[in-house]
C-alpha cells in the first residue's frame, strides 16, 4: 500500500513540475510576440496609432486569447524568419508566401490572403512581356524574400538573368526607386502594389511571374503545437463569420480602381491649392473632433478645393453644402471658405452621432460620410435592404454592396425614401479613402513625423 502511494505522488508531483505548454505560457505571462515587417500591408503606425492587415488580425488573436500584444519589426527581411526560427517571436505574420523551402523548419497556418508576384517598372518605358527583355537592367529585389527564391529558381532557364539584392530597403520603397528611375524593375506582391499604385502613379505591372501564391502565419517547428492550433481555430473561425473579409475591405476594399490622372491632379492639388485652406480644416476638424485630413480629402471630394463651386443641382462651396443644411448650420456664405469648411465639419459630425454608436470604426465613418453624400434616410433603406438579403447591416463591405440597388425598381420600392443613386455614395466614400491615405502619406513624409517604431505594444482592448 506504501509503495503504491509513494507511486502516486511521484506522479503527481512529476506532473506539477512539467513545462507549461507555449499557449499556457503566453496566457500567463500576458503576452504574444509577434514579429512583422514595416510596410503598408502589414503593419504601420496610422493616424490613430498602430494599424495594417497583419496587425489588425494579429490584435483580434490576442485579444482571443486575452492578453496583449506586442508587435515588432526587425532590421531587414530575413530577421523575421530568424525571429520564429530562434523562439523569440512566438509567429511571424508579415504576409510571407508558403514556399517548399520555407516549410522545412516552418509550420504555416491556415492560408488567409493569395497575393501574386509580379513584375514591376516605370511609365513611359517600353514594358517587357518576358524576363529575357530584362537581362540588361537593373532587377533589384529584397534578399531572403520570396521574390529572390524565385529568381534563382528561373535562373536555371533564364542564363542571362541578373538581379540585385538588398537588405537595406523594403518593398515599398524600391517602388519608390522604380518611380524614380533609380532601378529599372523590381518584384512586388500585388496587394503591395495595389497600395503603392496611389503614392506612386508612374509604377506599372509588366507581367506576372507565377500563379498566386497563399499567405499564412508561420511558426516555429517542434512538439509543441498548443498555440498553433489555437491560431489555426481563429483563422478559420473569422474566415467562416466573414471578419477576415471585413479586415481585407478595411485595407484594399477601395484599390482596384485606380485612376491614374485624377492621382496625379490630386497630388498637383495638393501643393497648389490645399495651403490656403489647411489651417481652416484644421481648426474645423478641432472644433468637431474629426481628422482634419479627412475633412480636406471630402473637401477635394466634393469642390477640388474650390470654393466658388457651383453644383447643377445647387449645393455650393468647399463642402457642397445645400442652401437647407446650411440655413440649419448657420453658414450664411457657403461660398466662404471657412464658414463652408466648418459647416461640412459640424454636419459630418451631426450625421455620424446618429449612426449607431455599436458599429464599430472605421465602418462608422464610411456610412457616416455615405449618408453626408446620399442622405441619411436612403442610407438607413441600404441597411435595411442588407439585412433583407443575409448581409450585416453594421458591416460597410456589406451595406455598399446593396446601396447601388436603391436605383433598381424591384429594390427601392420596397424602401421608405424611395429611390436614390446608390452608386455615387460607394464612389464617393472609395475616393474619399483613397484621397484621405495619399494626403497622410504625404503629410508624414514632408512633415518628418515619427518613423515607424521597430516595436509596438498594445494592450489588451475588452470587446
Amino acid at each position: 500500500m506504501r509503495i503504491a502511494i509513494v507511486i502516486v505522488l511521484a506522479l503527481l508531483l512529476g506532473t506539477c513540475s512539467q513545462k507549461p505548454n507555449q499557449l499556457e505560457q503566453v496566457l500567463e505571462s500576458g503576452e504574444l510576440r509577434v514579429v512583422t515587417r514595416n510596410s503598408p500591408t502589414t503593419f504601420y503606425l496610422g493616424a490613430e496609432g498602430p494599424a495594417g492587415f497583419e496587425h489588425d488580425l494579429a490584435q483580434l488573436f490576442a485579444e482571443r486569447l486575452g492578453v496583449g500584444l506586442v508587435m515588432y519589426a526587425p532590421e531587414g527581411f530575413p530577421g523575421v524568419l530568424n525571429e520564429v526560427r530562434h523562439g523569440r517571436a512566438h509567429f511571424a505574420a508579415a504576409g510571407l508566401s508558403i514556399t517548399e523551402s520555407r516549410k522545412k523548419d516552418l509550420r504555416f497556418g491556415p492560408p488567409y490572403q493569395e497575393v501574386t508576384q509580379q513584375l514591376v517598372y516605370r511609365y513611359g518605358v517600353r514594358r517587357p512581356r518576358e524576363l529575357d527583355e530584362i537581362k540588361e537592367s537593373n532587377l533589384t529585389v529584397m534578399s531572403g524574400t520570396s521574390h529572390e527564391d524565385l529568381l534563382r529558381e528561373l535562373s536555371s532557364d533564364y542564363p542571362n538573368l541578373a538581379w540585385e539584392s538588398t537588405d537595406t530597403a523594403e518593398s515599398e520603397e524600391l517602388l519608390q526607386w522604380v518611380s524614380n528611375r533609380v532601378i529599372d524593375y523590381t518584384i512586388a506582391d500585388s496587394t503591395e502594389i495595389a497600395l503603392a499604385r496611389r503614392f506612386y502613379p508612374e509604377i506599372r505591372v509588366a507581367f506576372d511571374m507565377r500563379e498566386p501564391e497563399p499567405i499564412a502565419w508561420a511558426f516555429r517547428r517542434g512538439d509543441d503545437d498548443s498555440l498553433y492550433m489555437e491560431a489555426v481555430k481563429f483563422i478559420n473561425e473569422t474566415r467562416q463569420s466573414g471578419l477576415l473579409s471585413q479586415i481585407a475591405d478595411r485595407y484594399y476594399g477601395y484599390t482596384d480602381k485606380f485612376d491614374y490622372v485624377g492621382t496625379r491632379i490630386y497630388m498637383r492639388h495638393i501643393d497648389s491649392r490645399l495651403p490656403a485652406y489647411r489651417e481652416m480644416f484644421d481648426k474645423a476638424g478641432e472644433f468637431g473632433g474629426i481628422d482634419w485630413r479627412l475633412l480636406a480629402a471630402m473637401g477635394y471630394q466634393e469642390s477640388h478645393w474650390n470654393p466658388r463651386a457651383v453644383s447643377p443641382t445647387g449645393v455650393r462651396g468647399i463642402m457642397m453644402l445645400t442652401k437647407v443644411t446650411a440655413q440649419q448650420l448657420g453658414v450664411e456664405n457657403r461660398s466662404d471658405p471657412e464658414s463652408s469648411i466648418l459647416g461640412g465639419a459640424q454636419y459630418l459630425q451631426h450625421i455620424k452621432n446618429r449612426i449607431p454608436e455599436r458599429i464599430p470604426e472605421p465602418d462608422r465613418t464610411w456610412m457616416a460620410l455615405a449618408a453626408y453624400n446620399i442622405g441619411r434616410g436612403h442610407l438607413e433603406d441600404a441597411r435595411v435592404l442588407t439585412v433583407s438579403n443575409g448581409g450585416d447591416p453594421d458591416r460597410w463591405m456589406d451595406v455598399r454592396e446593396n446601396l447601388p440597388l436603391l436605383s433598381q425598381k424591384k429594390w427601392y420600392s420596397r424602401t421608405k425614401h424611395g429611390y436614390a443613386r446608390g452608386r455615387e455614395p460607394v464612389k464617393y466614400v472609395e475616393n474619399i479613402r483613397s484621397y484621405y491615405d495619399i494626403l497622410v502619406w504625404i503629410i508624414n513624409s514632408r512633415e518628418n513625423t515619427e518613423p515607424l517604431n521597430s516595436t509596438v505594444q498594445t494592450t489588451m482592448r475588452s470587446t
